[in-house]
């Protein structure tokens, strides 16, 4: 009997991570697995490009959590360079073209296939902006560019457009890089992941770095020289000089093909699939990573949230369906966490924005806490934000920016938002407490003290 044929589109982290679970569950006479990756890398870490680029991690090489030879090793057949052009659904095959080979293209069959082609980032249809010198930062042959671009540039102006969570990390890393930084953000603040009054916080801070960030900037274009490269990003009512420009405008999924193909698509455009993230409406065919639309269960709403940590475990589940198992990725709660130099900024659950478009009633807190005891050498202030479902005292969200130790303490939140917790059951969690790790109250179960008391003050 002939092994059955798994293909997957991407090979980074949902698409391995779902092929070498999809191994351990059925040998190769069983499960034939052939992934194709359009890049030079494969199974390797994004959210590591910033440190690489600011020179605090090595790279490539370090980023890479497993090499093509080593996938090899274990039966599976990774192609490098070598991109899925079309979905046949119907005759169960898909179109490659081989980057580095002439373009050779041919047809691969398949029994189940697996999507994770990821996304891509949002580069806006303006003047210059595809000129040499501007860059997204969504891979490491992204990566690799800018840094042939820092290398290659006399200059040290760098002008990054967007302050959200890639945005602040390249600023810090062009920091780094001794290059004078100009930040533009279109919106009131910085960090549109955080509501406004926690991004007011984020934006002092930056200044204080020496990152000069302007908000309320709409960018018109990019000016070019005489060479063609970049040389300044304009907006409505001024020009700021760059010799490169970094764009961190978010990513949208890339489902092209799966658009092509007919498959279903949510609001954001990424692909839709049941608990198990198999596509819906579709037998032998899962999608993971990027690409997706998942549930927020604080919302009870579809989202599409790019990271790391959901690829890996969405290419779990599908490894574990695809390879006869049974696993299901119930939803997210929208937790991340970044920094920028010494300032750390975290979230999960919904913001104000967020809360008031599910229909919630809430009510909201903010308290200003250390780190550790105010006696404690070290001590440095923090700003918790939680917000709280007004009749129930449901925890809703929380948001978190302060320095050494402030970042991490948005997981307990995420805890207690994924088991449903009230703000009131919140305060008797059983935090471990030192002088050199916390106040007795730690700053998020003040933040719940206060949201339990508003609670009560809003009544119904």
């Amino acid at each position: 009997m002939a092994a059955e044929r798994l293909v997957i589109v991407g090979g980074d982290a949902a698409g391995m991570a779902a092929a070498s679970q999809a191994r351990r569950l059925r040998k190769p006479d069983e499960l034939a697995i052939t992934a194709f990756e359009r890049s030079h890398f494969a199974s390797y870490s994004a959210c590591g490009i910033p440190y690489w680029v600011g020179g605090e991690v090595d790279g490539p090489d370090a980023l890479i959590a497993r090499t093509p030879e080593e996938h090899r090793a274990r039966d599976i057949d990774l192609r490098m360079r070598c991109e899925v052009t079309e979905l046949d659904l119907e005759r169960g095959r898909v179109r490659t073209r081989e980057l580095d080979d002439g373009g050779r293209e041919s047809w691969t069959g398949f029994d189940k296939l697996v999507l994770a082609t990821g996304a891509r980032p949002r580069r806006p249809d303006l003047p210059g902006i595809d000129a040499p010198g501007v860059h997204g930062v969504q891979t490491l042959d992204d990566g690799r560019a800018l840094l042939d671009t820092l290398g290659a540039s006399p200059g040290r102006r760098a002008v990054v457009v967007g302050a959200g969570y890639i945005g602040v990390e390249m600023a810090e890393a062009l920091i780094r890089r001794d290059y004078e930084v100009t930040v533009l953000e279109q919106s009131a603040q910085p960090m549109s992941t955080l509501d406004p009054d926690m991004g007011a916080l984020v934006h002092e801070a930056m200044c204080a770095m020496g990152i000069e960030t302007v908000r309320g900037a709409t960018v018109t274009g990019v000016l070019t020289g005489g060479d063609g490269r970049a040389r300044a990003v304009t907006t409505e009512d001024a020009e700021y000089p760059a010799d490169v420009v970094v764009l961190g405008l978010g990513v949208r999924p890339e489902t092209t093909l799966a658009a092509a193909a007919g498959l279903p698509l949510g609001e954001s455009g990424g692909l839709l699939t049941d608990l198990g993230m198999r596509v819906r409406g579709q037998e032998h065919i899962w999608a993971g990573g990027d690409c997706v639309e998942v549930l927020d269960l604080v919302s009870g709403q579809l989202r599409h949230i790019a990271l790391g940590t959901h690829a890996n475990k969405h290419g779990q589940v599908i490894g574990a369906n695809v390879g006869g198992g049974y696993a299901t990725f119930p939803g997210v709660v929208g937790t991340a966490v970044s920094k920028v130099c010494d300032l750390e900024i975290a979230r999960t659950g919904l913001l104000e924005r967020q809360a008031h478009a599910a229909g919630l009633r809430f009510v909201t807190v903010t308290v200003e806490a250390t780190n550790r005891a105010g006696y404690y050498p070290g001590a440095r202030p923090m700003h918790v934000k939680m917000l709280a479902e007004r009749r129930t005292g449901r925890l809703l969200g929380v948001q978190i920016v302060g320095r050494e130790g402030a970042g991490k303490r948005v997981d307990v939140a995420a805890v207690a938002l994924t088991a449903g917790m009230t703000v009131e059951q919140m305060t008797a969690l059983d935090l471990g407490y030192a002088p050199p790790f916390s106040p007795v109250w730690d700053p998020v179960l003040v933040a719940a003290r206060k949201a339990t008391a508003a609670v009560r003050d809003a009544g119904a």
